[in-house]
């Protein structure tokens, strides 16, 4: 959690207004590592008491409950929280002390990685998840890789959440860029407009949770949705199977499915217009245009099912 003491450091997540549906959307500049749960301390969190851009913010109801308890239990913070996101609006966004703020962010890198190999996550969300807890890997040792994707998907067909079947030349274009690009903003059309969405690789794991919610809980942000990559299979059968836990007070399967789509948009795309904007979002921060990934979206046309009227 925030504690007021990083004044000095130059805001990563500044909320500015946007005439793009009439909402307000947000901007992320000078992140170098995020993982859920572990966020870095620079991420400005906002707080509830007389600051009316966050309440209007269309998210704003969905966290509200959890707005006033941290506020409730931790006054002083919050207090802190509201001095300090003054100055930080005051700050040129992605020029103050970047040395400072690089060296911070492999600090972090660091810890994640330290979390990771001690299997340490946070939430309700399984730790150490393997593929033979799922499948007979003994049973399925003489199919093809077709009939274990038709087995895969006919099994999650009847559960609350996505699966996916990924042909092992593109999880291996995937899994490379993700080791160079371990971040991006993602955006999740709802009535109102977008919510943004921070994913973070971690190893065969994505993590994602909402812009907002990195607001509310700074470095204890949570993971709403992780996906979980299995690549036992990808040199003997020739696929990569997907899976993913979810939250589902703060998502749904479809925004689920509409964020996992993205991933082989972005990640996975031949167009190097379209992978430009998850380099340039991990190494040129400052240069990032959030308004580039919704019209991606748009011209894809993954948004369509959840967006105002779509099927």
């Amino acid at each position: 959690m925030l504690d007021g003491s990083d004044g000095k450091m130059a805001a990563a997540i500044v909320q500015m207004s946007c005439l793009y549906r009439g909402m307000l959307a947000v901007r992320a500049t000078g992140i170098r590592t995020l993982i859920p749960g572990l966020v870095p301390l620079q991420f400005r969190a906002f707080s509830v008491r007389k600051e009316p851009e966050l309440e209007e913010n269309p998210y704003f109801s969905k966290y509200q409950d959890k707005i006033q308890k941290l506020r409730s239990t931790k006054p002083q913070e919050f207090k802190a929280r509201a001095e300090n996101r003054h100055k930080a609006k005051k700050d040129v966004l992605g020029h103050s002390k970047q040395a400072e703020f690089v060296r911070l962010m492999e600090q972090e890198l660091e810890q994640k990685e330290k979390m990771a190999a001690s299997g340490g996550e946070s939430g309700g969300f399984t730790k150490n998840k393997t593929l033979d807890s799922i499948l007979d890997l003994e049973m399925i040792r003489d199919k093809t890789g077709e009939e274990i994707a038709e087995l895969w998907m006919n099994y999650y067909s009847t559960k609350d959440t996505i699966s996916a079947v990924i042909p092992t030349p593109m999880y291996e274009l995937i899994l490379s860029r993700s080791k160079s690009c371990q971040m991006f903003l993602y955006a999740l059309p709802q009535k109102e407009g977008y919510e943004f969405f921070l994913g973070q690789w971690s190893g065969h794991e994505l993590h994602f949770t909402s812009l907002i919610n990195v607001q509310m809980h700074g470095e204890n942000a949570p993971s709403q949705l992780i996906l979980y990559h299995y690549a036992d299979l990808k040199d003997q059968k020739g696929v990569v199977l997907m899976t993913a836990e979810l939250d589902p007070k703060n998502i749904t399967v479809h925004q689920a499915q509409c964020l996992a789509n993205q991933v082989q948009l972005f990640y996975g795309t031949q167009r190097k217009e379209t992978y430009r904007l998850v380099e340039t979002f991990n190494q040129h921060p400052a240069d990032f245009k959030h308004m580039l990934v919704i019209a991606e979206l748009e011209q894809s046309g993954l948004g369509s099912a959840l967006a105002p009227g779509g099927s």
